[in-house]
C-alpha cells in the first residue's frame, strides 16, 4: 500500500490567510513548513488512486505530487474521492475536478445528500462522476486493489449544517473513519474524532497504520492564543493532551502513528517545543505535506 499525505493541515491551513498568531507567521517567513488542507491519497499499485477528501487547496497539492499528475493529453491516475464527512475543507475541492475527467464519489447518506441539496456540486457531470453511497461496514474497492471499509466516530456534522443539531459526539454517518486494506496491508484514516471510546480502540488491532486527528493540543487552544474562542470539543475534535487525550487513549495501539489535520494554533508545529518533543517520546509521528508512507 502506497499513501501520500497531499495536506497535512486542517481547515485553514498553515498559515491561514487571515491569521498573524506565531504559527502562520514562522510558516510565512520559512522557518516551519507551510501545509495546505487535509487530504491523503492511496494506492495498491501506484498507479490508480484514491483520494480521502477533496479539500480546497487540491489543484496545488496535485501539482506538487508526480504520481497525481495525468499521464495523456487528459486524463487522471485518481480512480475515486472518499469523503469522511461533508466539512468545508474536505468537499469544496471536488468543484476544482470538474473538468470532464472521470471518477468516482464516495460518501454516506448524509455526505451525498449534501452534495445532492447543493446545485453548485452539479458542475461535476454527472456521466463522468458517479456518486456512490457507502454504507457503514460494507467493504468497497476505490481503486483496483484497495478496499475500503468505512465505520462510524465520534464528531459533529459540518458547521454548515449545525442549526439547532448540534451533538458534539454524534455516531452516525455524519463522521468516519476509513479502514483501508491491500492483500498485504491495513490502515485506518481517522482525520476527525471527538473521543476515543473503547470500541474505536478495538477497532484498530491489527492496524500497520493510524493517521489521526491531530487537531488540536489541548481544548483551549485557540483561547489560548487569542486566534478565537471555539474549543476543540466544540470543533469535534479531541486534543492530544490530557487523560482522555489521544496520547494517552492510543499508549497501548502497535501500528505506526501519524497526527494529520493539524490547526494552525498547535504547538507541535513548532520544531523546539515541548509538546513537539513529547508527541515523539510517546511514538507518535507528525504528518506533512508530500509525505510517502509504503506499507
Amino acid at each position: 500500500m502506497n499513501l501520500i499525505v497531499l495536506g497535512a493541515a486542517a481547515g485553514g491551513g498553515l498559515p491561514q490567510w487571515n491569521c498573524g498568531c506565531r504559527n502562520c507567521a514562522d510558516a510565512r517567513a520559512g522557518t516551519i513548513a507551510p501545509m495546505t488542507q487535509s487530504s491523503v491519497a492511496v494506492s495498491a499499485n501506484g498507479t490508480d488512486w484514491a483520494v480521502l477528501n477533496a479539500s480546497p487547496d487540491i489543484r496545488s497539492q496535485l501539482q506538487q505530487i508526480p504520481a497525481m499528475r495525468p499521464g495523456a493529453l487528459r486524463g487522471t491516475p485518481i480512480a475515486s474521492v472518499v469523503l469522511t464527512n461533508g466539512d468545508i475543507d474536505h468537499i469544496a475541492g471536488l468543484l476544482t475536478l470538474r473538468e470532464k475527467t472521470p471518477f468516482t464519489t464516495y460518501a454516506t447518506a448524509a455526505g451525498l445528500e449534501i452534495l445532492e441539496s447543493n446545485s453548485v456540486f452539479n458542475v461535476l457531470d454527472a456521466e463522468l462522476v458517479a456518486r456512490r453511497r457507502i454504507e457503514l461496514e460494507a467493504p468497497f474497492e476505490a481503486a483496483p486493489g484497495l478496499t475500503v471499509t468505512a465505520f462510524s466516530v465520534p464528531g459533529k456534522v459540518a458547521l454548515f449544517l449545525e442549526g439547532d443539531r448540534l451533538n458534539l459526539e454524534e455516531v452516525g454517518e455524519q463522521t468516519v473513519g476509513l479502514i483501508l486494506e491491500t492483500g498485504s496491508a491495513r490502515a485506518v484514516y481517522i482525520p476527525g474524532c471527538a473521543k476515543v471510546p473503547d470500541w474505536l480502540l478495538e477497532r484498530l488491532e491489527g492496524a500497520d497504520l493510524l493517521l489521526f486527528d491531530g487537531t488540536v493540543w489541548n481544548n483551549d487552544d485557540m483561547q489560548r492564543t487569542g486566534t478565537g474562542q471555539k474549543t476543540g470539543a466544540r470543533m469535534g475534535h479531541l486534543p492530544l493532551n490530557g487523560p482522555e487525550g489521544s496520547l494517552a487513549r492510543f499508549q497501548d495501539v502497535t501500528a505506526r502513528k501519524i497526527f494529520i489535520h493539524i490547526n494552525n494554533t498547535n504547538p507541535i508545529l513548532q520544531p523546539d517545543s515541548a509538546e513537539r518533543a513529547e508527541v515523539l517520546a510517546r511514538g507518535w509521528e507528525i504528518a506533512h505535506d508530500g509525505m510517502e508512507i509504503t506499507l
